[in-house]
């Protein structure tokens, strides 16, 4: 049977899809073929505070949107997808490493990120587009999975409860 989703669920989810656009917005450091932010730092702690599925909506939505508010609305899709699985990958991994060792999970969503995203930059690129995609998104996996392992340590078993 499914468990109906409740309205505090609901809001919490909006918040930190919210907050996710906002942290892509606001710190965009320019790259070759995108920008680096804080966005990922959201959507990985998201996954490890309230799971896989939440993981997923906030990553997925929070980030296509930011895309389409800055300008990169033709990667939405591939976005959303992306950034949906890196958060799903932070929250099963989490979970199943008995919320341990954030960075077990961080690391691994963050690397899958890059992974999607040099795909999405060879279908769109070429395969010079996506190695020269390689080391900005590696940045920007390396400083979502610190800042969140940072929130994760800072607030600790405080709020996570999946």
């Amino acid at each position: 049977m499914m468990r109906k989703i409740t309205t505090k669920e609901i809001t919490l989810f909006a918040l930190l899809m919210a907050l996710t656009v906002i942290m892509t917005m606001i710190i965009r450091i320019p790259t070759l073929n995108g920008y680096i932010n804080l966005g990922d730092m959201v959507l990985l702690f998201t996954g490890m505070f309230l799971g896989k599925k939440a993981g997923f909506f906030v990553g997925g939505f929070g980030s296509a949107l930011a895309d389409i508010l800055t300008g990169y609305a033709y990667y939405a899709p591939f976005t959303f997808i992306v950034k949906g699985l890196e958060g799903f990958i932070c929250g099963w991994i989490f979970k199943k490493t008995g919320y341990q060792k954030p960075a077990f999970a961080t690391l691994p969503a963050g690397l899958f990120m890059v992974f999607g995203y040099f795909i999405v930059s060879y279908l769109m690129y070429g395969i010079g587009g996506a190695i020269a995609s390689i080391p900005g998104n590696l940045v920007q996996g390396i400083v979502g999975a610190i800042g969140a392992i940072l929130l994760e340590k800072s607030l600790g078993k405080k709020v996570i409860k999946n």
